[in-house]
């Protein structure tokens, strides 16, 4: 029997979901896709393939899954039936159809995330769900030289959590810097806030928030510049504790090769 593969772009707000995967028992943003397409399609002869399983409480600003079918069809009907039956923190901005040689787990990617953060005072309320706020008086300048260290090639063992056996933890970073926030805008965001953008091919288990953790620990002056030197050279296998809250790291975008 013949199929159809069709590569459709997303973006969601991540604060109500218990991550990407489905999951018995809690919500999913998978879940929510899987269950909008039997609707939407009228069946269940089809197939879902995330291309990143985000955790609970992030976002994706663009992320993507390949929908597998086994009968062709309408691409711009498909967009407005799953932008209509679609919870509202999920939308579908593009579909491309694919042929059989596409594979969106073995496709070289570039993935882009950021990590939206703000300190001194706490923020609004309605900030919560894509910024984290921290109270510290944190060197900010000091976080900026701090980031740059992780670009590069690295063995990032202690920046992973419960790793797999077999994982490869050298991995290499190719955008890695803090900046001021001018992606997200909104008239309750603080009048400053920041954005740690971090690039690679490929990210271990929690390694973006290990290491927003570690930026964290050196503003507030726990650690310095040799501390996260000395973690990146895989001599200690023990993995860092300072995970930074989930609700600040955004997904921004997916670049397939």
């Amino acid at each position: 029997m013949k199929k159809y593969y069709y590569l459709v772009h997303i973006q969601y707000l991540g604060y109500r979901y218990h991550g990407w995967l489905k999951q018995p028992e809690v919500k999913t943003v998978e879940f929510m896709i899987e269950k909008t397409t039997r609707f939407v399609l009228g069946h269940t002869h089809f197939k879902i393939l995330g291309t990143s399983r985000t955790d609970a409480k992030v976002s994706a600003n663009h992320s993507a899954f390949e929908l597998f079918v086994n009968e062709p069809l309408n691409i711009d009907q498909l967009l407005i039936d799953f932008n209509q039956n679609l919870p509202n923190d999920i939308r579908v901005i593009k579909i491309e159809e694919k042929d059989k040689n596409f594979n969106i787990i073995n496709t070289p990617k570039i993935k882009e995330y950021i990590y939206l953060f703000s300190f001194g005072e706490k923020n609004h309320p309605f900030c919560a769900s894509l910024m984290s706020s921290f109270q510290d008086n944190l060197d900010i300048d000091g976080m900026k030289k701090g980031a740059l260290l992780f670009k590069g090639k690295h063995n990032f063992r202690r920046y992973c959590t419960k790793p797999n056996p077999g994982t490869r933890f050298e991995r290499e970073i190719l955008v890695s810097k803090i900046k001021e926030n001018t992606l997200f805008k909104a008239n309750f965001f603080p009048t400053e806030s920041y954005a740690y953008h971090i690039h690679s091919k490929g990210f271990l288990r929690y390694q973006v928030r290990l290491i927003m953790g570690q930026l964290l620990s050196l503003g507030r002056g726990e650690i310095d510049l040799d501390d996260i030197k000395d973690s990146l050279k895989g001599h200690n296998n023990e993995p860092l504790r300072h995970i930074a809250p989930s609700s600040g790291l955004i997904l921004n975008t997916i670049k397939f090769e």
